[in-house]
């Protein structure tokens, strides 16, 4: 026999099945890394500041810009193809120029330098500016014109619009916002008084009524005066004006209330430069959008998403468990009960749109209209419950989540051995106590598998969310200081639907291609977070009752 054959017949069964998943498994794990990696490296490099290249084409323009990318220029079909090269500028200034993304052919370039005065600003509207300061006034008075005088007093400005901005912020939200929640609720008031009225003729409601005018008035009072305060913050704040010029010659005005940040490109050490690297990371995280949700921060996504998750953690968890305990330790194993675990076994299958349109007529149409006309008569016809919000988003990913639930939880509660039990009852609990005290800790790893799957699912799903709440601008979080703190019935932001409709409703494609890579890093992040969490928990059970059984 030869050795090849004998090495052959010697080797174990199922050897080669073993190389074969493990290849497969490792492939799989390869594209997971590479998919990761790409999405990292696009998007933590997006706030990294670049420098600042000024562009001298052969008609004689010229382009300050930042390089977003180099290619080869596409000719199917001719022997140039891919060999000519072009360069994608971020040339901003849109309001000037109406783009401020544009290509560039390596061949029109004759001259290309990095000036050191050149300056990037972020400002609220139309993208950044890239240009060369001018000179600085404040009350139609010029105050600085040479470049040096100009960054100095820029810098001082800048802290001092950051400061007007959080005044301003605060006196729109807080005062003026608690001003008007309080004028809502008098309209309400005033407008069930008036379906009393006409329910009972003959009610006497005039002290009522004259008391809400009487509080109408104070507030309107106080509105004015809050409002013209606010007038002129933003008057004094508008006076300080900063001049730029961009590279074509053409200036422009920007008030200091509306830049954000501003930096010399080409005179920035390292640590500048990573100093406002986390400076920007740091407004992604904590800012609100703007720019139709192309620059600016994400924290109403970051926010809704989280909470959305919390709420439906908080229904799919009890009810899941409670279904699978029902299942498994009560109900008698008849025909009815397969056809039940069939179809919780089908609705995991179930594409998540269905749910969507499900929670759309039950939850909101008809839960949400009937709160509505039972609680909220005075609001209507505008909806309170009855149209899309926070809690019916939640609520329908809790119906597309509970059957994970359901069967990891009754395949948890099958492996606690039927001795634990017998042995609970044997000592004289009841079943209710055996289930409590001892098969429920028993099988909580179990339970909380489930639980991780269920929020992996739910924190990535969009689709049901479309028809349900979500929403591309919600400035009001579900949770602000005003009574009752929790508003369920607000719509909110996702982190998933922002991906979307960042990537594929923005009419700016190259500015919003950082962000739908960073958007999709952060709600990765959040998921591996939320997950860790709870496989946390569960290996600590784990553990624990592991270590209880010797």
């Amino acid at each position: 026999m030869s050795p090849a054959l004998s090495a052959k017949r010697n080797r174990p069964a199922g050897e080669s099945l073993v190389w074969f998943t493990a290849s497969a498994l490792g492939l799989c794990l390869l594209m997971i890394g590479g998919l990761i990696a790409i999405i990292l490296t696009n998007g933590l490099g997006f706030f990294w500041p670049r420098p600042l290249v000024e562009f001298t084409l052969k008609e004689g323009s010229k382009r300050l810009a930042e390089i977003s990318a180099h290619e080869g220029i596409p000719n199917p079909g001719h022997p140039d193809h891919l060999l000519n090269k072009r360069t994608l500028l971020k040339v901003g200034n849109r309001d000037l120029r109406g783009i401020d993304f544009e290509w560039v052919n390596d061949a029109d370039v004759v001259k290309r330098e990095a000036p050191a005065d050149a300056w990037f600003v972020e400002r609220r509207e139309y993208g950044p500016f890239l240009g060369f300061l001018v000179r600085i006034s404040e009350g139609g008075r010029e105050i600085a014109s040479s470049p040096e005088a100009v960054a100095t007093r820029l810098a001082a400005g800048l802290e001092a619009a950051e400061r007007d901005r959080a005044v301003i912020r605060r006196i729109e939200r807080n005062d003026i916002g608690a001003i008007n929640l309080r004028l809502e609720q008098a309209r309400l008031s005033l407008r069930s008084l008036d379906l009393k009225a006409r329910a009972n003729p003959g009610a006497d409601q005039k002290a009522e009524r004259d008391r809400i005018a009487t509080a109408v008035a104070a507030d309107q009072q106080q509105y004015a005066t809050r409002q013209k305060e606010l007038e002129e913050i933003v008057a004094k704040a508008s006076s300080a004006t900063l001049v730029l010029r961009s590279a074509s010659g053409e200036e422009k005005e920007l008030r200091l209330l509306d830049i954000y940040r501003a930096y010399p490109a080409n005179q920035l050490s390292w640590l500048e430069r990573a100093s406002i690297y986390a400076s920007r990371l740091g407004g992604f995280l904590w800012d609100d959008p703007r720019e139709a949700n192309t620059e600016g921060g994400i924290f109403p996504a970051i926010f809704g998403t989280v909470m959305m998750v919390f709420l439906m953690t908080l229904v799919v968890v009890p009810t899941g468990v409670l279904a699978a305990l029902y299942l498994r330790e009560y109900a008698a194993q008849s025909l009815l009960v397969r056809i039940v675990r069939i179809a919780v076994n089908n609705l995991a299958g179930v594409p998540s749109i269905v749910f969507g349109v499900f929670g759309l007529g039950f939850f909101v149409y008809t839960i949400g209209g009937t709160i509505d006309r039972t609680f909220f008569p005075d609001a209507l016809p505008t909806p309170t419950y009855g149209t899309g919000g926070i809690l019916w988003a939640a609520l329908t990913l809790a119906l597309l989540t509970v059957p994970v639930v359901i069967v990891a939880s009754e395949e948890a509660l099958a492996a606690v051995p039927r001795s634990i039990r017998e042995a609970s009852l044997a000592l004289g609990a009841t079943k209710f106590q055996t289930i409590v005290r001892v098969v429920l800790p028993s099988a909580a790893p179990g339970i909380l598998t489930g639980l991780i799957l269920a929020m992996a699912r739910g924190a990535g799903e969009v689709a049901p969310l479309m028809l349900t709440g979500v929403v591309k601008l919600a400035p009001d979080l579900p949770l602000d200081g005003f009574f009752p703190f929790f508003h369920l019935d607000r719509k909110f932001m996702h982190l998933g639907f922002h991906i979307y409709d960042v990537g594929f409703q923005s009419p700016n494609v190259e500015a919003a291609k950082p962000m739908v890579y960073m958007t999709t890093v952060l709600l990765l992040l959040i998921v591996v977070l939320l997950n860790l969490t709870a496989i946390v928990v569960r290996n600590r059970l784990r553990r624990r009752f592991q270590a209880g059984a010797f």
